[in-house]
């Protein structure tokens, strides 16, 4: 007997894939909306696809019908959207919505927005909860537009009862920006050293996409207004990360590592690199949801990788993930500027 029907935007993404499948396993009836109206392979022949630009006049309401008694919004944010839903309200019984750990501010108000300006780094507290202080909302940046998401939806009150998910730097097949390229195919151009800033210390709390998708389960059996972080069991440093890469592909690699920040050049910022570490605390989520992650890193890295190394084969990185290019440039692999620096660094100590 179906739990309900399950209503999921943005179900050819990342998360939306993990989504459907969790969602359906546990008994719902599952449409999945995109805008291509694509379907996954690994999904149960019964799941229904609907083509949708949730941006389109009027496109959400018609497709959305009769309603559902659950709709799960992974593509969700800014203020529109949250007035897009709370607007349907009368036919969404409940929703699960993902929003984004960049929402944090620390106390001085330093924020993912501020990194890069002098000074600019967030000091969040180890791990941070779901108080601490936010971006305020707007529309200047992802992260405000997206705490302008969460409080209009969270006005809604009993109209829309609605769970936001706080996501951490989400990982594992699909990804369109993967931190693990940055291992991945220094490895496979058969690189011998790598260099990390920060003494190899940052961490950014993960999220695979199969723990994305079972909180999303659980919230969707436990509807109630609410706001939750969104990670992994573990949040490891870059320099772990870059060992367990190593150990999926069976190579040895040499880390070379930078007390502070990296040089003006860019050698050794990788996709992790903060000065200080951004970790979330799962309590909330573990008591009011049930939440026990169903993997760690280190064990679903070798699918990961397995995902990439199939993207890169025969392309360009900047080809296979453009996204990726767009937002951390072709400076990532520089290698003459890396191995220009290494040759510095081995005259010196």
């Amino acid at each position: 007997m179906s739990k309900g029907h399950a209503w999921v935007l943005g179900a050819t993404g990342q998360i939306g894939r993990a989504a459907v499948r969790s969602l359906v396993e546990d008994g719902w009836t599952v449409t999945a909306a995109s805008r291509g109206g694509g379907r996954d392979d690994r999904w149960d022949e019964g799941v229904r696809t609907v083509a949708l630009d949730r941006d389109e006049e009027g496109a959400l309401a018609a497709a959305l019908g009769d309603g559902c008694d659950v709709l799960v919004d992974m593509v969700a944010y800014d203020g529109e959207h949250a007035r897009q839903l709370t607007g349907l309200a009368d036919r969404i019984g409940s929703a699960v919505v993902v929003s984004s750990g960049a929402v944090y501010a620390d106390e001085r108000g330093r924020s993912f927005d501020t990194q890069g300006e002098p000074d600019g780094s967030p000091c969040y507290p180890v791990p941070i909860p779901e108080s601490q202080p936010t971006v305020p909302p707007g529309e200047a940046t992802y992260g405000t537009r997206k705490i302008q998401l969460e409080r209009d939806l969270l006005a809604a009150g009993e109209a829309l009862p609605v769970t936001l998910l706080r996501a951490g730097a989400v990982h594992g097949p699909h990804c369109r920006s993967p931190r693990e390229l940055y291992f991945v195919k220094r490895a496979l151009d058969g690189r011998a050293r790598r260099v990390l800033a920060y003494g190899g210390s940052s961490r950014f709390h993960p999220l695979h996409s199969s723990n994305a998708a079972e909180l999303i389960r659980l919230a969707a059996l436990r509807p109630g207004s609410r706001v939750l972080n969104a990670a992994d069991p573990q949040a490891p440093t870059v320099a772990e990360i870059g060992e367990a890469v190593d150990a999926v592909l069976g190579r040895e690699t040499e880390t070379v590592l930078i007390a502070g920040a990296a040089p003006p050049e860019g050698v050794g910022l990788s996709p992790w690199g903060a000065p200080h570490p951004i970790v979330y605390d799962l309590t909330a989520a573990e008591r009011e949801l049930g939440y026990r992650p169903v993997t760690g890193y280190a064990e679903s890295l070798p699918e990961t990788v397995e995902w990439i190394t199939a993207q890169l084969a025969g392309r360009d990185w900047t080809d296979a993930y453009p996204a990726m290019a767009r937002s951390y440039g072709t400076g990532l692999f520089d290698y003459a500027a890396e191995d220009a620096w290494l040759e510095r660094y081995d005259r010196t100590g």
